[in-house]
């Protein structure tokens, strides 16, 4: 079923930043030394489950994020072909950076357990538009950074 979109954009989950030969040793070496340790404990899963970690931080770290189409339409807000309903949605902020070097940001916390936690960039778009439209439908609330979201920061992702 098609909607009329009333904004639509694209934009990037992060912005890329590629890795330089010295941050994949790094990952190694802290990936080896924790390995071995775990072995030297006896605990073998653990060592199994940091190699994993290691290979899939590494992957992630090489591949570029996917150009995704967003859109605003009537019923709540479209990433992709996934429809996100202003009805699931708890609350909404609009998260802008300081010094004005990066785009602003629109996060939206909802009641889905898959995902719980959206991050939407709103390069290319009016933000003011925007935060317009889910003022009038959705609960504006404060948000912060999580956990998740400092050390995704702090590894340059």
């Amino acid at each position: 079923m098609a909607r009329a979109a009333l904004l639509e954009w694209e934009g990037r989950e992060y912005d890329h930043n590629p890795k330089s030969a010295d941050w994949y040793w790094a990952l190694g070496i802290i990936a080896v030394a924790g390995t071995v340790a775990a072995v030297l404990f006896g605990s073998y899963l653990v060592a199994l489950l940091i190699i994993v970690a290691a290979g899939a931080l590494a992957l992630h770290a090489a591949k570029e994020p996917p150009l995704h189409r967003f859109r605003l339409v009537e019923q709540g807000i479209a990433v992709g072909d996934e429809l996100h309903p202003f009805e699931r949605m708890i609350s909404f902020s609009v998260l802008e950076d300081i010094e004005g070097e990066l785009p602003p940001v629109l996060s939206i916390k909802t009641e889905s357990w898959l995902s719980p936690h959206l991050v939407i960039p709103l390069g290319g778009v009016d933000a003011d538009l925007v935060y317009a439209h889910f003022l009038e439908r959705v609960d504006e609330d404060e948000h912060h950074h999580t956990l998740s979201d400092l050390v995704a920061a702090w590894l340059g992702f």
